[in-house]
């Protein structure tokens, strides 16, 4: 039985702190392909269907052996002799009951060959332990349709992930340290009358003790700037000469020693950051470089609609700026004062989002589009963000694997050090190589291990020789890679399946930054590294 509204803000309380109710409703309306019901893919649809997905779909033609049942938990003994995708959609929907999971008893080659378009339909689809052949046909479907794929393997002790994505962007990018919008080397008109409406000077001691500490931040900024004649304070010289600045402003108490103001001191505390001067990050001036932000059709993505929206308003009601933010950090100061001073940066952004709307509505009628096609929440979202906006862009598989595109560059230089986790990623494009070659992986029957390291070694040599890459692969690696016999241990194939989720939610909610493009985990040294290939 479906929960109730209640009962899925209680189930899913901790995600919907992270991504919100349109981050759980992005993830519920999604359906995830997976090819491969095996350890490291059950382990990913583990990590999906918890945090309730809306359906998942299993592709997989192999029957559940011995083998499969002694690293995947979610095949019992039981299962030997059903198709494995079957034998785990039924234990996976026990996780979750408003999840719908569905299977698909056949080879995806097959697949490919009779209905390709069957994999248009998924908002990602999640390749596991698939061989190379497969992965570039795979890969070139997905490509054209636009739909992301997500390649994964475990392979013994090193887990691979490759994005394959041609654009992916992110609104909500939940950047780390992020700094406050307060505008205070620029402020707009209505928080610099603000500011002028406090007199330091003639307050009382306990208003002076609950100003807001960016009113005091910027009132000491005006007369840094009129009296003494200078600049804003840049360097750390100057920096502490302006926290000294502030600081002769505390109070006096009787015996002539300062008084315990906190305000003063979060002032004081917060100089590094609030003297940063406000302007257009980096890469959102990239992005409204960009031709699809200059070039709006009616195949053009809301998205764009709303950065070229953004671009306009900087050009024109924003001076320069883009919308405020309209939030501030918590601080030392009496109600009154706080949620006025709050309501001021609110009102603003409420301002600026309505001027964002309305070049919204005149961009979407110019090519002949509903102008409510756009929800007004949705601009909401992308000013409150705009400062974090960001877009991702994979390379092809085609690309990658072609000799005349093969990224030489990163794989030279990651590979100055012998051991960088790049020797795996070589590893396992040479292991491939042997499955084209012998139609199975190196090591697999243990009786032929010692022939299977020469055959592997010329693997290696033919495929650095081709690609024409200068590096050295120690032998230990190629005896590694036929000692494990293409095993997939569990706990590698859990701690793929966790990182691979993360990334398929990045990916469907349009929230945090997706990796681009390479991911390898060391499970022999706890290591792992992101690469551009």
């Amino acid at each position: 039985m479906a929960a109730t509204k209640a009962s899925k803000e209680q189930k899913y309380d901790r995600q919907l702190r992270l991504w919100g109710d349109h981050g759980q409703e992005a993830l519920e309306n999604a359906h995830v392909c997976l090819i491969n019901a095996t350890a490291t893919g059950t382990e990913i649809l583990k990590n999906l269907v918890l945090p309730g997905i809306g359906a998942f779909t299993i592709v997989d033609g192999h029957t559940v052996t011995g083998e499969d049942v002694g690293n995947n938990f979610f095949l019992t003994q039981d299962s030997i002799g059903k198709n494995r995708g079957q034998a785990a959609t039924e234990l996976l929907q026990e996780l979750n009951s408003d999840v719908s999971g569905n299977f698909v008893e056949e080879m995806p080659d097959k697949l490919l060959d009779s209905d390709a378009e069957f994999f248009h339909r998924f908002s990602v689809v999640i390749g596991v332990q698939l061989p190379e052949s497969t992965c570039l046909r795979l890969g070139s479907v997905l490509w054209s349709a636009s739909v992301p794929f997500l390649v994964c393997k475990t392979y013994g002790l090193i887990g691979y992930m490759r994005l394959v994505v041609q654009e992916h962007t992110v609104i909500e990018s939940h950047p780390d340290n992020a700094l406050e919008d307060l505008r205070l080397d620029q402020p707009f008109s209505e928080l610099r009358h603000h500011i002028q409406s406090y007199n330091l000077d003639s307050m009382n001691k306990k208003d002076h003790s609950h100003t807001p500490w960016i009113i005091i931040f910027a009132k000491y900024l005006d007369k840094w700037l009129n009296e003494l004649k200078q600049q804003p304070p840049k360097n750390y010289r100057e920096k502490e000469a302006f926290r000294n600045f502030i600081r002769e402003g505390i109070l006096k108490n009787e015996n002539g020693a300062p008084e315990d103001e906190e305000n003063f001191e979060e002032a004081i505390k917060n100089v590094n950051t609030a003297v940063n001067p406000n302007k257009i990050p980096g890469a959102v001036a990239d992005l409204f470089n960009h031709e699809q932000c200059n070039h709006i059709t009616c195949e053009t993505s809301s998205f764009w609609v709303m950065l070229r929206a953004v671009k306009e308003f900087v050009s024109n009601e924003g001076s320069g700026c883009l919308p405020v933010r309209g939030t501030i950090p918590d601080m030392i100061a009496d109600s009154q004062k706080f949620v006025s001073l709050q309501n001021v940066y609110r009102t603003k952004s409420m301002e600026d989002v309505a001027a964002v709307c309305k070049h919204v509505e005149s961009l979407l009628q110019s090519v002949g589009k509903s102008a409510d096609s756009i929800p007004e929440n949705d601009i909401k979202v992308f000013c409150k963000n705009a400062a974090f906006l960001r877009v991702v862009r994979c390379r092809s598989l085609a690309e990658e694997y072609s000799v005349d595109t093969v990224n030489r560059d990163e794989i030279t230089s990651c590979m100055d050090n012998p051991d960088s986790e790049m020797v795996f990623y070589l590893m396992l494009r040479a292991v491939d190589r042997f499955y084209q070659q012998h139609s199975r992986c190196p090591g697999v029957y243990n009786y032929q291990v010692e022939d299977d390291i020469s055959k592997l070694k010329v693997c290696v040599t033919s495929l650095l020789q081709e690609f024409n890459l200068n590096v050295n692969i120690k032998d230990d690696y190629i005896h590694e890679f036929c000692r494990c016999g293409a095993a997939e241990p569990h706990t590698v194939a859990a701690f793929l399946g966790g990182s691979a989720a993360q990334e398929a939610i990045k990916i469907i909610s349009h929230q945090f930054v997706p990796f681009n493009n390479t991911f390898i985990y060391n499970a022999m040294s706890q290591t792992s590294a992101t690469f551009q290939l």
